[in-house]
């Protein structure tokens, strides 16, 4: 029986090697220059979530010019695109399209000068901080490639351009808008995105919980205000709320098993006016971060429970408590990812496959795999090793995603990004001419 399989693996691999047209990684060697350029104009016109309307525009153009059948200003500034070549499976590539509100410190001389007004009134500087400008990049490599080798698949690939990753809302907008009744469900979906402590040449793979569930709180405790000199005529809110800071804590501490992962950080805090007066109300702000439903539920309702204890015991009025920006975790499909390695590996090369730890950050690429659709997201080495090497040197940390001094080695990670997706997107279809029973 091994040695059966042993030949149907050779017979297969023959087949992927004998494929007309060009093998990905050979036109890409000839074309990442090229994809370079579209990078360098995505990365110095960012825009926030929500806003993406240059962006989406400028997508869209690029997927048009490969042939694919485009719509825009879907789920918002979302953009959808088919590409057809014939009978066989339908699969799903997406990328998010969104930048940060991030004053760029790289010193680049592409580097973006965008500024604009966030949610609060401020003005702030935008950047690709996260690295969606490589993802849309790599989707656009993908397209090209694709498109000027249809005689090596059949099949549709559906190019999802979607807006407002980073804020937890693009997906579910998307959805909203028809995604899977406008045009016929995928029968597996695939992302990328860049890992800013992963050299190029790299991809990382997991398989289950891969991102967390994450969900902002808003917690305003309410007080009763006076002079800073008189505080037993008063019900300070900044007590009330320091106090809240540390029962908060105790939740992950003392309330939940401790196999479960689970954050709760209040990331800012806004209280008072002056010195010596007492104010009305304090604001929290707060990102939670689990894996199960259940850890989720518990932190949600223990969040509420003890800022409702708080107020109680200072005889404060109940504060206003705001959940928002929900992403479920994200759970990569096991069948998918067994069926892909062995072509990430073949394409480059077994060490540089590597099994990556799950993260505390979010995706809402979830959403998909919550819609019935078979999800596969892989991380993408994206800082030359020679500068993690450097970093290491100087016992410093390589700057993180979101940090205004990231930047990806853009040739090297689009190179393997481009390869790979193209390569799974081969796998995962029937060569042109082949029959084939899925729909």
């Amino acid at each position: 029986m091994s040695r059966c399989w042993f030949a149907v693996g050779v017979l297969l691999a023959c087949c992927a090697s004998t494929r007309a047209g060009e093998d990905p990684k050979a036109w890409v060697d000839k074309h990442v220059g090229e994809v370079v350029e579209v990078y360098h104009w995505f990365h110095q016109h960012p825009e926030l979530s929500f806003e993406e309307k240059e962006t989406g525009e400028r997508l869209a153009s690029e997927l048009k010019a490969v042939g694919a059948e485009v719509t825009t200003e879907f789920g918002g500034h979302g953009v959808v695109a088919i590409l057809s070549n014939g009978p066989g499976p339908r699969i799903m590539l997406r990328t998010d399209l969104d930048a940060l509100p991030v004053t760029e410190k790289t010193g680049l001389v592409y580097a973006s000068k965008v500024t604009a007004k966030t949610e609060d009134g401020q003005t702030s500087g935008v950047m690709h901080a996260c690295g969606h400008d490589i993802h849309i990049s790599n989707q656009i490599g993908v397209a090209r490639y694709l498109a000027a080798n249809k005689d090596r698949w059949s099949g549709t690939v559906m190019f999802i351009g979607q807006p407002a990753e980073e804020k937890g809302g693009g997906a579910q907008a998307m959805l909203a808008a028809g995604l899977f009744t406008k045009f016929p469900k995928p029968s597996a979906a695939l992302a990328l995105h860049v890992d800013s402590q992963m050299a190029t040449g790299k991809v990382g793979y997991r398989v289950g919980q891969t991102h967390a569930n994450v969900d902002s709180v808003d917690i305003i405790v309410r007080g009763r205000g006076g002079h800073g000199a008189y505080p037993s005529l008063t019900i300070d809110p900044i007590v009330e709320a320091a106090r809240l800071v540390m029962d908060l804590q105790t939740i992950v501490s003392r309330e939940l098993k401790a196999i479960d992962p689970a954050v709760i950080t209040v990331g800012a805090i806004h209280g008072g006016t002056k010195h010596n007066i007492i104010g009305d109300t304090c604001h929290l702000q707060l990102t939670v971060r689990s894996y199960t439903p259940e850890v989720r539920k518990h932190l949600l309702e223990a969040i509420r429970r003890k800022a409702l204890a708080t107020a109680a015991s200072s005889g404060a009025p109940e504060p206003s408590i705001e959940f928002s920006d929900g992403t479920p975790a994200v759970f990569n499909d096991a069948k998918l990812i067994e069926r892909l390695l062995p072509t990430f590996r073949r394409v480059v090369g077994e060490s540089n496959v590597v099994e990556v730890d799950p993260t505390m950050g979010g995706e809402d690429f979830s959403e998909y795999g919550l819609a019935g659709v078979p999800i596969f997201m892989f991380r993408l080495g994206s800082v030359d090793a020679q500068r993690l090497a450097g970093f290491k040197r100087l016992n410093q940390t390589a700057p993180t995603l979101h940090s205004p001094d990231y930047y990806p080695d853009a040739e090297a990670a689009l190179s393997t990004g481009i390869a790979v997706m193209s390569s799974a997107v081969l796998e995962l279809l029937p060569a042109s001419g082949e029959s084939s029973g899925a729909k």
